[in-house]
């Protein structure tokens, strides 16, 4: 660890001042033809001031990612690159062929987090870094660093090595893996900062591998075993409007389940036949999810309708036949992967934390291309149940699967029966890193004339509608409760459609299709007004739309009523069979057996349950909890905060009989 220290201080002091040097003048990058009909509202331009989420995203900024460059060093993360690059001697340290993508992540959230807040100090530490991973890279632009230091021995024993050459076990080398995650990195890298240090080290590689795989002559017939290199090619074809990058993210896209291109690796991997053709959602999540994330892209880029078809199957057949109460997805520990229709186990459940992640991005692009409000249905239960579980309280401790119960006894956890401290694969926490300081991007979007309002969460944001700034300013104690007032404040008297999204809890709706539904039908009614008022709010409405010339302080207010919901699940699914499930507004709750010593095992729901939500600022940073007579619930993703022992979503019903 000294010796990386030293090696970065003195050999490359150079690297790190000359690489700033390069078209600073070009700092801004172009708007580019995405071919999504709805733009996401950049972070840089909506700044939170949340009691929920603010303190999350500065966890992550101030804890998280000091402590995941710590550990990252510690097991030789950062060697790596100075071993491939002759400026250490060693061995491949650590023990994944994946290593390299988790500095990549963490640059790539660091990055993030410099868009909404520049910050000199971690900008340096940053250019520290792109600085190592330069060294490791090779002359053609060739970068995965356990190859580069010896090809002969890759650090997990299921990477196939033949001859110990490049590409030759793509299934799970993970070469293609790295450099996708690398892109996604360099492209935010860019936009944060306008510096082309980190750009350039992909661009350098992309073009290998525009070089080197494809269909003509002395090029390789392949397609990546773990997918994420399709969506960050069409970043930098985004960046760089070179369409070499375009279609080679179509090429693997459009060769998987090929077997005249590749010899296929089957539905782990879902190469088991056209993309195209695929309607039901199989394999390794992770994998599937950014596939299908990529798939998105190609369908708004290229107008495709074969595309947009397969993700419009694939994506009905998650939500309802194969996502969890908390949103999330991947019932198998044993392959990491989705299970049949209906499986859905809930001591034994996966629910990979990149697997929440990856399907948020998926359901962004979703929305970007149809402005549904079902998209961010399924966003908003996975950011503030199956996602933010994943990250302990204080910063250090993580979830990789995300069960729906513990006997306190099966280590669900990767060898635990609560958060760890790290992994030996540590994807999870990096991408916990990559992904929370981007959370601000999800709450706005428009089109030319519109703005849609997908999340509630206090924030102030300033919006450029067909070059028109429009000042929003939301206040608001969502989740706990449903008041949301916003100030409109265009620069001067504008015209343009507000559309408000009403949440499908506040719709009877908990998630697209019939997995999932309430046990009773709220009569209650969301209720909408401007400068004091009503507008009329047809509950069946995914959006309410408010078309109007705005003026300056113009005042939304919206109660969304929130109260105690029973949830029951689809009786295809025989795991929860006479059980029901605790919801408050967005939240799915838990009974934990730390706060219900006496009985937990016998806890049962009466079907005339009286409940109380009680907020208690005390407790887990400040929650609603619910109780009565008989149970105590906390938020599911507060669970396993206060040592190891039994918790439940599901919980038993009390026979009436």
């Amino acid at each position: 660890m000294e010796l990386s220290k030293y090696i970065l201080i003195t050999a490359f002091t150079f690297v790190l001042f000359s690489c700033k040097t390069e078209q600073k003048e070009n700092a801004i990058v172009e708007e580019s033809t995405t071919g999504f009909p709805i733009s996401p509202v950049n972070i840089r331009n909506v700044k939170l001031t949340d009691e929920f989420w603010l303190p999350i995203i500065k966890r992550v900024q101030e804890k998280t990612i000091e402590y995941a460059i710590k550990k990252c060093e510690e097991e030789g993360r950062f060697d790596n690159f100075l071993i491939a690059g002759k400026k250490m001697e060693g061995t491949v340290k650590g023990a994944m062929p994946f290593d390299d993508s988790d500095v990549y992540k963490i640059i790539e959230g660091a990055s993030n987090s410099l868009i909404s807040a520049p910050n000199e100090h971690l900008e340096k530490m940053l250019d520290s870094l792109i600085a190592i991973v330069k060294i490791g890279q090779e002359a053609d632009g060739y970068l995965t660093t356990w190859r580069t230091i010896n090809p002969a021995k890759p650090p997990a024993p299921w990477v196939k090595v033949i001859e110990g050459k490049r590409w030759e076990s793509l299934f799970m080398s993970h070469e293609l893996y790295n450099a996708g995650h690398m892109y996604e990195a360099a492209a935010v890298h860019y936009e944060a900062t306008g510096e082309r240090n980190f750009l350039d080290i992909a661009i350098k590689n992309a073009d290998l591998m525009v070089k080197t795989f494809g269909d003509s002559k002395g090029q390789i017939k392949a397609v990546p075993g773990h997918q994420i290199i399709e969506s960050g090619l069409i970043k930098l074809y985004q960046i760089t409007k070179n369409e070499d990058y375009l279609n080679l993210a179509k090429y693997f896209l459009d060769n998987r389940g090929n077997p005249n291109n590749h010899e296929l690796y089957g539905p782990y991997s879902q190469d088991h036949m056209p993309v195209v053709q695929q309607d039901e959602v199989v394999g390794h999540a992770v994998r599937a999810v950014y596939m299908y994330a990529a798939m998105t892209d190609i369908a708004a880029i290229k107008k495709d309708t074969a595309y947009s078809m397969a993700v419009d199957k694939l994506w009905n057949n998650m939500v309802s036949k194969k996502m969890y109460i908390t949103g999330g997805i991947g019932a198998r520990h044993d392959g990491e992967a989705f299970g049949e229709n209906y499986e859905l186990p809930n001591l034994t459940a996966y629910n990979e934390t990149c697997a929440a992640i990856g399907d948020i991005y998926w359901n962004h692009r979703l929305h970007n291309l149809y402005g549904d409000s079902k998209c961010f249905d399924v966003i908003e239960r996975t950011l503030y149940n199956g996602l933010i579980s994943g990250l302990s309280l204080d910063g250090t401790n993580f979830f990789y699967p995300n069960a729906l119960e513990s006997d306190g006894i099966y280590k669900s956890n990767r060898g635990s029966c609560t958060r760890q401290s790290w992994f030996d694969c540590s994807c999870c926490p990096t991408n916990l890193i990559r992904f929370i300081p981007s959370i601000p991007g999800l709450i706005y979007s428009k089109t030319t004339n519109e703005i849609y309002v997908n999340l509630y969460a206090s924030n102030e944001a300033t919006i450029d509608l067909d070059t028109k700034p429009i000042h929003i300013s939301q206040k608001t104690d969502y989740p706990w409760n449903g008041q949301v007032s916003m100030t409109i404040n265009p620069d001067k008297e504008s015209e343009f459609s507000l559309k408000l999204r009403i949440p499908g809890w506040a719709r009877n709706v908990v998630l697209p299709g019939n997995l999932y539904s309430y046990l009773n039908t709220s009569n209650a009614s969301v209720s909408v007004s401007v400068n004091g008022k009503p507008i009329s709010v047809n509950i069946n409405n995914e959006y309410v739309t408010i078309s109007r010339t705005w003026k300056a302080n113009d005042m939304v207010e919206i109660i969304f009523p929130m109260e105690v919901r029973e949830v029951i699940t689809n009786s295809k699914v025989k795991e929860n069979k006479n059980k029901v499930a605790l919801e408050f507004g967005p939240i799915v709750y838990a009974i934990e057996e730390i706060d219900n010593p006496q009985n937990f095992d016998n806890i049962k729901i009466d079907k005339y349950e009286v409940f109380e939500v009680k907020k208690e600022n005390n407790l887990l940073e400040g929650v609603n909890t619910i109780q009565s007579k008989n149970m105590k619930a906390i938020p599911y993703y507060a669970w396993s905060n206060r040592g190891i022992g039994k918790m439940k979503v599901w919980i038993e019903e009390k026979s009436n009989n």
